[in-house]
């Protein structure tokens, strides 16, 4: 089996339950010399070459950084502070909600992340259109999705502290804390006339990213809650677990509801259990060049006889969509749920010596039929997945072939229609051919 490295593109968004390279390595490497002393700022510095693409003078951002160290009524200001503000402030000028750059403890909790060890409540962060924070999905089992955080809640503000003009990072800092610990947030809900406040325990928490049931009647259900490090090992080990134990495997339901994402080569991993061969996503990236993604292993669900159902939802994100898409499109897998979250750009993470890292947008994915589902770029309309809906455009994500949706009622009497839906998807055959029919007349009254 194909190792991946954890030096692979990244794509996922920022986690909740994630939560500064030194000033002279970071110019350093672009032909500049800084010299830090502490106390009163004495700054020198010295333009080696240029190295940059176009001259820029960094007069006036010396000029700052000496009056705020020798002027403001707090100095001495830490200088360290100071640079991952700067690199904050300047990563804000890009527009960009996905680039993000962490400090040492924060990117050791990021890959902690990733490999399913947490601490803190256990949610995804992001931004709604209208650039207030919100809850994109709880993470399965944990403290945030048992005191009843839902995808798509506003927070407000936490513990008292309005989130308006607040930044991912920032609402990082204050949320995360110790395990036993309790963090107090006010939620905003879409059909709830009143915010509400949600107290949180924090704790640790280790999660698998892969598990599954056999559901009855030849249909085994697969929840895969994130791409992570270990996620290849474990949706190894469940694949030839089912095929052993389910002789008579009819159909195969993957849930990636909440699934926020993770690392693109487990994209392609998983994407490959049912693709025999060819692409399953693309890149166009940041530098001119454009590069493919082939299924890289012989998948035992590659049987065309087999009936594929996806689950989505609008916490489905980045990676979960790379699946969705090439199931849809290549696989000819029937989507089932809500619109996915519309995350169609890739992050790198770049690693500093120190253990710092900064993860910066470098490229857009396009599904296997060349659809961008970015929903932050909505000039674009090459997806056959966007519609016209009371006269608006509806761009990004995955349009799912039937739109299913769950109430509070569901939740409270712990029903799962979506579930439901795709468990009759796959039982009856005209029905999975319905859906099938109709995701072609959807491409032929989009694409002519």
């Amino acid at each position: 089996m194909k190792i991946f490295k954890l030096t692979q593109s990244v794509i996922s968004t920022i986690l909740l339950i994630l939560i500064g390279v030194f000033a002279g390595y970071y110019f350093g490497v672009r032909g500049y010399e800084v010299d830090i002393k502490t106390g009163v700022s004495n700054v020198k510095v010295l333009n080696k070459e240029n190295t940059l693409s176009q001259n820029v003078d960094f007069a006036r951002f010396w000029e700052v950084w000496e009056l705020i160290n020798s002027k403001h009524i707090k100095k001495p200001i830490n200088q360290s502070d100071l640079v991952k503000g700067a690199i904050n402030g300047m990563i804000a000028s890009i527009g960009d909600p996905y680039t993000s750059y962490f400090d040492a403890p924060e990117n050791k909790e990021v890959m902690n992340s990733l490999n399913g060890l947490y601490e803190g409540i256990g949610a995804q962060l992001g931004f709604n259109e209208g650039g207030q924070l919100i809850i994109v999905a709880p993470l399965d089992g944990s403290p945030a999705l048992n005191a009843g955080v839902k995808s798509g809640d506003r927070i407000i503000n936490i513990e008292g502290v309005s989130t308006a003009g607040m930044s991912i990072e920032s609402a990082v800092e204050k949320i995360r804390g110790k395990a036993g610990t309790t963090i107090a947030l006010l939620i905003g809900r879409d059909g709830t006339e009143e915010p509400f406040e949600i107290k949180i325990t924090r704790d640790t928490i280790k999660l698998a990213s892969v598990t599954w049931k056999d559901k009855g009647d030849g249909i085994a259900y697969i929840r895969l809650s994130r791409f992570g490090a270990e996620t290849n090992n474990e949706w190894t080990k469940s694949v030839n677990e089912i095929v052993s134990q389910m002789p008579n495997l009819k159909g195969v339901i993957l849930d990636v509801r909440d699934n926020p994402g993770g690392f693109l080569d487990s994209a392609v991993f998983i994407s490959s259990e049912f693709v025999n061969d060819g692409i399953v996503v693309k890149e166009d990236v940041s530098d001119g060049t454009a590069q493919t993604f082939k299924a890289d292993h012989k998948g035992l669900f590659a049987d065309q006889n087999l009936r594929v159902v996806v689950l989505v939802n609008k916490g489905s994100a980045s990676a979960s969509e790379i699946v969705a898409g090439a199931l849809k499109e290549r696989r000819g897998a029937v989507i089932v749920g809500q619109r996915s979250f519309g995350k169609g750009t890739v992050q790198k993470s770049e690693e500093f010596s120190d253990g710092a890292s900064l993860h910066v947008t470098i490229a857009k994915w396009l599904t296997p039929d060349n659809n961008w589902i970015d929903k932050h770029n909505s000039e674009f309309k090459d997806s056959v997945y966007n519609e016209v809906k009371d006269g608006k455009d509806i761009i990004g994500g995955i349009k799912p072939d039937f739109i299913v949706e769950i109430s509070d009622e569901d939740i409270k009497a712990e029903k799962d229609p979506q579930l439901d839906k795709s468990i009759e998807v796959v039982n009856n055959a005209d029905l999975f051919k319905s859906g099938l029919l109709f995701k072609i007349l959807e491409q032929i009254n989009v694409r002519y």
